[in-house]
């Protein structure tokens, strides 16, 4: 029998696995589906998440469950795919629309997943997983039969292995001059989710004693308002702004949100100032729709791969930083008790990349060359 503590440490190593794998093979995968096209690299994505879900499920100890995990992370930069086909299918005017989808139907499996997994946990700790193995080969039966090739072959290229790894993929991104900047700007908001994410359980315990049923009511509220912001207001808000201005107002209400948050007072304050901090999450689609626009059709698996690859490696260093700057400020021994000092540096970094993002933006007057996108690829496939 083993305690809390350490639980904790042993879903901080599966939960580091997962994000250095990914970080590792989402170049791959997304230099293999400019190559091979994006229908292939996902179903066989699926197939893989489903036998892994089915290894997970007889899992006779522990160090099977981070085996488990490895393989999860390589099969999950799928990802990667998923981004790149919504890339190949949008116009300059729906493109944020559509990556907005991807965050609605995270907060939707926010909303569902963890009931359900609760649910059938009730029947054993190996059913939720022969549960995802099923809804996994479902997905996969459904995509074979439905989903339709996004990339044309006279739109593809060449694997090269110089640009299938993280730092090759990046420093292939220089040639699209402005690209880097929205990309850093891109990271700091990825960091800055993580005060939420990573602190949000501990937080509220530690100022309003929040109970487990209050904490569960917590998250489904955070994601309902994400699949209602990113799958319905995005539709509405983006068009009306533009891709730059839904930035810059996007970025604003995420500051705001996590500021707030690190001085609430009371506890229905926290649901209060998750409205404004939910509404922020219209600047990632359109940060992600100015990028793509940039970049190639034939270059998108490489351009998410790249993107992928870094919120990997954001999942590594956001948690560190945010859950040791609450450990910090909260220590029993310390002067100074502020438990909200990771939202108040979530804040900071906010509005650091809404800087970054307004100069290069201001740079290279991104607005007027969202065509890239569309126009014939370089290097295609003979």
């Amino acid at each position: 029998q083993g305690n809390i503590s350490e639980a904790s440490q042993w879903a901080g190593l599966l939960t580091f696995a997962y994000a250095i794998m990914q970080f590792i093979c989402a170049p791959i995968v997304g230099n293999l589906s400019d190559k091979y096209g994006r229908r292939p690299v996902l179903l066989l994505s699926l197939l893989g998440f489903g036998i892994d879900y089915i290894f997970l499920s007889m899992a006779p100890t522990i160090w099977w469950l981070f085996v488990g995990r490895l393989i999860a992370g390589l099969f999950g930069a799928s990802f990667t795919t998923a981004t790149a086909y919504i890339a190949d299918i949008s116009t300059p005017e729906n493109r944020a629309k559509n990556f907005g989808m991807i965050g609605a139907a995270f907060g939707l499996g926010f909303i569902i997943g963890p009931g359900i997994g609760g649910l059938l946990g009730e029947f054993g700790p190996r059913v939720p997983f022969m549960a995802a193995a099923i809804l996994t080969f479902l997905n996969l039966i459904y995509g074979y039969f439905v989903l339709p090739e996004s990339l044309a072959k006279e739109h593809r290229r060449p694997f090269e292995w110089k640009r299938a790894n993280p730092l090759g993929s990046l420093i292939q991104l220089k040639k699209y001059k402005g690209v880097g900047g929205l990309i850093v700007s891109l990271i700091f908001v990825y960091i800055a989710g993580h005060a939420v994410q990573s602190t949000w359980t501990f937080f509220n315990i530690e100022k309003f004693q929040w109970s487990n049923t209050l904490m569960g009511i917590s998250l489904t509220v955070i994601g309902l308002l994400i699949a209602i912001v990113q799958g319905g207001l995005i539709r509405y808000i983006n068009p009306r702004l533009g891709d730059e201005k839904s930035i810059y107002v996007g970025l604003g209400l995420y500051s705001l949100g996590l500021f707030l948050f690190s001085f609430a007072t009371e506890g229905w304050m926290m649901f209060v100032f998750l409205i404004p901090y939910c509404l922020g999450g219209i600047a990632g689609p359109a940060l992600q729709s100015i990028i793509s626009g940039n970049v190639p059709r034939n270059e998108q698996g490489e351009l998410q791969g790249a993107l992928t690859s870094l919120m990997s490696a954001t999942s590594i260093v956001g948690p560190l930083l945010m859950t040791n700057l609450f450990a910090w400020f909260t220590r029993p021994e310390g002067d100074i008790k502020f438990a909200g000092a990771p939202f108040f540096a979530g804040a900071i970094l906010m509005l650091i990349s809404a800087v970054v993002a307004a100069r290069s933006m201001k740079k290279e007057a991104f607005l007027n060359r969202k065509t890239i996108h569309d126009k014939e690829p370089i290097n295609p496939v003979q």
